[in-house]
């Protein structure tokens, strides 16, 4: 690689560094891995077993919210298992001949991991079963009358499926992973554990409730607490000689605006908006994405699951609620609602789109 030059404010040195911290704090094995004990459990039998028969691992699929650590795992059974892996996502592979290329260069035991499976049009899935079935493509050559269908035969892998969105798999695909594993929001523990070993990686001290207000404060989620120490840290460099304490830690979180329960601008702002422009619900998804000028996705996929953990709304068949705690947190005055089911809708946007 070329020195950098002088006149060179950010180095590309500067940024590989960056780049290596940010992967470096991934485990890579599975006593690194912290958390999700029943589905890590679950994996080293599936991977001895696999060992000791000399075949591949079988077709794994993991489902849970955003940043729990999917693709992490992925690479984890790759390294277990002694494998390469491929990466790629569902919206990524457009067309079946996009999928074909990427199975013609796989491998014996190489392991192909899909992002947002539940993504993947019809007909490429058409071209996955088989192969995840026989450990075969077929290719139809030619048209018209005159075409014929071919079988290649492919070398034995595996496919480690992720998507945030079980509901949106098909049957079909969904029976054909032969090991599916939820993975859940991590307990406050564990998450301190994961802001001990990451702040480790990172050279950075942190003192025990520190580690523990930092934990606390991200959504149960390792994506969301890495994000989080990483931005601590800098408060800590700038202000407290590298070292995070207490005191460093909640300025450095309520600078970026993280209330105690977690909550972040976004979240709080789509509870305001049921609760101050909706009466506190029900309203209809589409209609409170239109509302907060999020994507339906975004709101269904980021923000819901949290809150609902948390109990701060609800899901009803007539739309999206704020409950009482949400007011509580938000420090909104409550008032209570008749409680009759059959009670009139009282407008338009009541209804669950």
């Amino acid at each position: 690689m070329t020195e950098p030059t002088h006149n060179r404010m950010i180095t590309p040195k500067a940024r590989e560094e960056d780049a290596a911290a940010e992967k470096s704090l991934r485990p890579r094995r599975l006593s690194e891995y912290i958390g999700q004990e029943k589905v890590v459990a679950n994996l080293k039998i599936a991977i001895a077993a696999a060992k000791q028969r000399g075949e591949p691992l079988d077709h794994t699929l993991f489902y849970g919210p955003p940043g729990l650590g999917k693709t992490t795992i992925s690479t984890v059974l790759a390294n277990e298992m002694g494998v390469s892996i491929k990466v790629t996502s569902g919206p990524a592979i457009e067309r079946a001949g996009d999928l074909a290329a990427i199975l013609t260069n796989l491998k014996k035991d190489d392991l192909l991991f899909i992002d947002e499976v539940h993504r993947l049009n019809r007909a490429v899935e058409e071209v996955l079963y088989p192969a995840l079935e026989d450990f075969a493509l077929d290719i139809v050559v030619g048209k018209g009358p005159s075409a014929r269908n071919l079988r290649l035969k492919l070398p034995r892998f595996t496919v480690v499926g992720a998507t945030t969105r079980l509901a949106l798999l098909t049957s079909p695909l969904r029976d054909r992973f032969g090991s599916v594993h939820r993975l859940e929001f991590y307990s406050v523990d564990a998450m301190t554990d994961i802001v001990r070993r990451s702040a480790a990686i990172l050279k950075t001290p942190i003192d025990d409730d520190a580690a523990v207000e930092i934990a606390r404060r991200a959504r149960g989620t390792p994506r969301v607490v890495n994000r989080l120490l990483k931005r601590v840290r800098d408060f800590a460099l700038v202000l407290a000689d590298n070292h995070i304490t207490l005191d460093v830690a909640r300025q450095a979180l309520a600078s970026l605006e993280i209330d105690d329960l977690g909550l972040d601008e976004n979240d709080r702002r789509v509870l305001t908006t049921i609760i101050t422009m909706f009466d506190g619900g029900p309203v209809g998804l589409s209609t409170l994405a239109a509302a907060t000028a999020e994507e339906v996705d975004a709101i269904e996929d980021v923000y819901e699951p949290y809150l609902l953990q948390l109990g701060l709304m609800q899901r009803t068949p007539r739309g999206r609620i704020a409950t009482r705690r949400a007011y509580e947190h938000l420090n909104i005055p409550y008032a209570a609602k008749p409680s009759d089911p059959s009670a009139p809708q009282s407008s338009f946007w009541d209804a669950e789109e």
